[in-house]
């Protein structure tokens, strides 16, 4: 059973998702506010957090970016209206994944519970097939412990960051489609968001470059998509 913390002001949808995802065994935890949320958030743990965009007070951007200053919790936020704008935004201040009101409770409990494998590292790229620690250059990871470090430093990753290293540094040198990290990553199996890959990719970059204006550890082939150097 997980715990899950839901932020939205609008009560209708408040109400209705935090029954429907009850009845779906999580434990749930609604708020109006974004203050609320974070003040939740100091207060007691939870799993994951269901963020809505348009709050009043301090809106959903700035409630991303905080909940991303506490930690690596995972976050899905939900947004009125597929914006680019907004979602690229959104994205960018570090949400994991999204989904566009009305909202289809099976479809967030398939998001909350893709995001929530990747929380416990559930990746035939992290364990199973190949597992201990690698040197790619300055970056070490350790696909037994989920550890990333630089020049000796740990870096600290969100669940989908390190899930997006781990795939794209499996193969390196090998190209992957934004198609194809998609798939395995976010686990969605229709002809998916590349926004979803494209902000991960450069929030990933921020962390783990020296310059993420010239990437050495993932680099862009244009027109096709992402692989992992160092080449």
């Amino acid at each position: 059973m997980s715990q899950v913390l839901l932020i939205e002001d609008h009560q209708t949808v408040r109400d209705g998702l935090q029954l429907a995802l009850t009845r779906q065994g999580h434990t749930v935890d609604a708020v109006a506010t974004g203050e609320q949320g974070l003040e939740r958030l100091r207060a007691a743990s939870s799993d994951v957090v269901i963020l809505d965009l348009m709050l009043p007070g301090m809106d959903g951007f700035e409630v991303c970016r905080r909940i991303r200053q506490l930690g690596d919790l995972p976050i899905i936020m939900l947004t009125a209206r597929n914006d680019d704008m907004d979602v690229v935004a959104g994205l960018e201040a570090g949400a994991d994944d999204y989904v566009v009101k009305p909202v289809q409770p099976r479809v967030l409990e398939a998001r909350i519970r893709a995001v929530l494998r990747r929380t416990a590292g559930e990746s035939r790229r992290s364990g199973g097939e190949r597992s201990g620690v690698e040197q790619h250059g300055a970056l070490t990871i350790d696909r037994a412990a989920l550890v990333v470090s630089k020049g000796g430093q740990p870096v600290s990753l969100a669940p989908t960051e390190l899930r997006l290293l781990l795939e794209l540094s499996y193969t390196p040198g090998q190209v992957l489609s934004r198609q194809q990290l998609l798939s395995a990553v976010w686990e969605h199996g229709y002809l998916g968001d590349s926004r979803l890959v494209d902000a991960c990719v450069q929030r990933l970059r921020a962390k783990i470059e020296d310059d993420s204006s010239v990437p050495v550890f993932i680099q862009t082939v244009r027109g096709f998509g992402y692989r992992f150097g160092p080449l």
